[in-house]
Formats: structure tokens, sequence, C-alpha cells
């Protein structure tokens, strides 16, 4: 038993020593012992702003139809958006297979009308949507033919003046999902500046936008001033393609952002895979837009936003089924369920993001933050008191849109729910303007 005694006490006495040498070779850590050092954080995030899951009170008819009109096909991030979209609702509300009928590659032409007609006339549809910019007037053409058929529209500027009953425009205020994935890229700058990887002055965004259109211009302004609003010295320049979809154009205007512009994290509004692939291959942080692209970047990704249409698509069935008024501008919101956000890229994101973000919703939810204030930006060195927008496209009747100190984006009751902000504003350098 003596002996016993004797070994055991050689052997803590071993194991003391042992411990304290590992301790004394150890880094300082913060004085944080390396018991309870928190394990690094890697992979995605719960969504930020989920898809919520889509349940309805009204029973749809076994004989109601809706079809769907797409500028592309899945392969386009921005189509795969409404694509899924629709589907949710449909499955949500309980619709079959055979009651959503989706038709892809449809171009901003004629092609347009002769699938809205057969939609209306031959495959029985009570309502018929178009998901592109282009495709507006030859969805009206078609309403005026068929006035017992809803047809409804994103993105569109003239459902107010067009006088039908049968036709709609929708949107989102997706300029603040923008603006909040722009807080995650300026958290990202703000690590790299931190980490002396770049100086202040080279915290440099390079944007990839299909036209100069509103549409991009709103949500390239509202993902730079979020970005802005955590990193101060934030600038942007951006090269436009001149499509909405084309992976080449995308991954070659995205790499002279990097290479020719020393630009150190990209975005784009364009629907390819184009941008986030030349981020992965050049290992440069890359925000997206339609939809996560993070299995086309796990090195890079760091978040994505998006309209999430379904809130809509479970409006305009529910309303046709029970015979009641579509609103003819409508606008989704953070509290309807249209503005999401993906999960963080928690491997990439820099620390202290989601607090960020989630502290932004929480303002957005109470009013007391507007993306485009007034007080945040200025154009050609100035803050803008007054912007006369031309909303309805007729140049006779312009409008200020800028009141209580900002500009009123996608106001559908006031204005219209499509994007008016057009404006450059200082900080951001456009290097090619011919699209």
């Amino acid at each position: 038993m003596k002996n016993l005694k004797k070994v055991l006490a050689v052997l803590m006495a071993v194991a003391l020593i042992v411990t304290v040498f590992a301790a004394c070779g150890k880094k300082d850590e913060g004085n944080t012992p390396s018991s309870t050092k928190a394990p690094e954080k890697t992979g995605m995030s719960a969504d930020l702003l989920p898809r919520q899951e889509i349940k309805t009170d009204v029973k749809i008819p076994a004989e109601f139809k809706i079809g769907l009109i797409c500028l592309h096909d899945e392969n386009s991030t921005y189509d795969k958006n409404f694509i899924d979209s629709l589907k949710s609702a449909a499955k949500g509300m309980g619709l079959t297979d055979e009651q959503v009928i989706i038709v892809p590659n449809i171009g901003e032409d004629t092609g347009c009308y002769d699938a809205a007609v057969d939609l209306a006339k031959n495959k029985g549809c009570s309502v018929v949507f178009a998901d592109s910019f282009g495709h507006e007037s030859f969805m009206k053409q078609a309403a005026q033919e068929y006035p017992n058929v809803q047809f409804c529209h994103a993105t569109g500027t003239s459902s107010k003046t067009a006088g039908f009953e049968n036709f709609h425009n929708a949107f989102a205020s997706i300029y603040e999902g923008r603006y909040l994935a722009g807080i995650a890229a300026g958290m990202k700058l703000n690590e790299m500046i931190s980490a002396g990887k770049i100086t202040a002055e080279q915290a440099i965004i390079g944007y990839v936008g299909a036209f100069t259109y509103a549409e991009v211009v709103s949500g390239m302004t509202s993902f730079f001033l979020g970005a802005r609003s955590v990193c101060p010295s934030a600038t942007m320049k951006v090269r436009y393609t001149g499509s909405w979809y084309d992976q080449a154009k995308e991954q070659e205007a995205a790499t002279a952002l990097i290479e020719q512009d020393k630009c150190v994290l990209i975005s784009q509004h364009a629907d390819s895979l184009g941008a986030p692939t030349a981020c992965e291959l050049k290992n440069v942080p890359n925000v997206s837009y339609n939809g996560s692209t993070y299995s086309a970047g796990e090195n890079t990704f760091i978040i994505s936003s998006a309209i999430n249409w379904a809130p809509y698509f479970q409006y305009i069935i529910e309303q046709t089924v029970k015979g009641e008024k579509i609103d003819t501008d409508w606008v989704g919101t953070i509290a309807t369920g249209s503005v999401v956000l993906s999960g963080i890229n928690q491997s990439v994101a820099a620390d202290g993001t989601t607090e960020a973000i989630n502290k932004a919703i929480e303002e957005f939810k109470a009013g007391t933050l507007h993306v485009f204030d007034t007080s945040k930006f200025t154009v050609e060195g100035k803050n803008l008191a007054e912007y006369k927008v031309d909303l309805d496209g007729d140049k006779t009747n312009e409008t200020n849109v800028i009141h209580d100190g900002y500009f009123d984006e996608s106001n559908a009751k006031d204005f219209r729910s499509a994007p008016y902000f057009d404006i450059i504003i200082d900080g951001v350098t456009n290097l090619n303007q011919e699209f």
C-alpha cells in the first residue's frame, strides 16, 4: 500500500510539472483560460429575416390556376427567386402542380403578350404574373383584351395611369434589405482595416450593375449607405453589363473591379453567378442578391438579401378567389415578410455583424431608421431638400419625393411601388454608363 501511495504521488507531481510547462508555453490570449475559449464560428447562421411559412384560411377551388411568366429560368437568381416564391405560396395554400403554370425564357417583346394570352385564354389561368420590367406593355395589352383575368407585374410603373381594374404593379422595400446587407459589407471592411490588410482609404466596394435604371441605382445606393453607416471611409465603383443575365460579362466586370479598380469587396444587381464566381476565384468578399450564393462561394460569400414574393402571390390568389379588388400598386415590407435576409457565413463575416444588423432591423420596425435620410448623403457636396420624379412616365407631372428629411422610396400609396431613386450620390463612381 505504501509503495502504491508513492507511485501515485510521483505521477501527480509529473502531471503538475507538465501542466505548468504547457501553460508557460501558451501565448497570452487575452487572459482567457484555454478551457473556456469560445470555438471559432464557421458555416452559415440561421436566416436573419427568414421566409415565413405561407398559410391561408381561404379555400382555393380546384379549377383555379395561376401563371408565371419569367424572363429567364432557374439558372437566373432573379427568376429562381420568383419561381421558388410561387412554389412556396402554392404549397402553403394547397395548390396542386396542375394549378401552377410557369413559363420560362420569355423575352421583353411580343412573346410576352403571346404567353400572357395563352395562359389566360388557353390554359385557364385566373391570374397571370410577369416578372420583368420590359414585360409591362405586353401585359397591359393582354389585360385590355381579357378583363376577367387579373394581370400582375413586378417592377412596373404604369398601373395607376393605365386605368384597367385588372392590371396591377407590385414591388417591395428591398432597399431596406440592401441596406442591411450593406452593414455586413461595412463591418467586413472595418475588420480588414483593423487587421492592417487595407487602409481606410482603400475600403473600396465594387458593384456589378445590369443597367442604369432606378431599380439598380436604388439598390446599389441603399447597399452603399448601409456600408457607410458603419464604415464612413467606404467608397464604391460601379461597372454595368447592359444585361440582366450574362455570366461572362458579370464575371468580367467583377474581375475588372478587383484587378483594375482595386475594389476589396464586391456586390451586384445582376442575375447570374458571375460576380460571386469571380470573388471566389480571387478570394475577395462578396455580398449577393436574390438569394444565397454560399454554394458557389463558401470562402467569400457573406450574406444575401432578396424580395420574398410569396406573400404577394398569396395576396393576389386570395383576392381573386374571394372576388375582391387587388391593389393597383402594392409594396411589400419587412412587416409583410416580403424582405428577406439570408444567414451569415460566419467563416467570412466580421465579428459583431449579426448584432449590428439586428439593431438596424429593430430601427426599421420602429420607423426610426430611413435608408435615404438626406442628412446621410450628399450630391455634389450638398444635401438634397427637394427632388422631383416623373412617377408615371408621361413627362408632364413631376412630384417631389423628399419630405420629413428623407427620400421616400417605393411609397405605393402616395407615389408608386417600383423604385424611383436614380441619383448618383457622392462616394459612388460610375465607371461606364452606356447602358
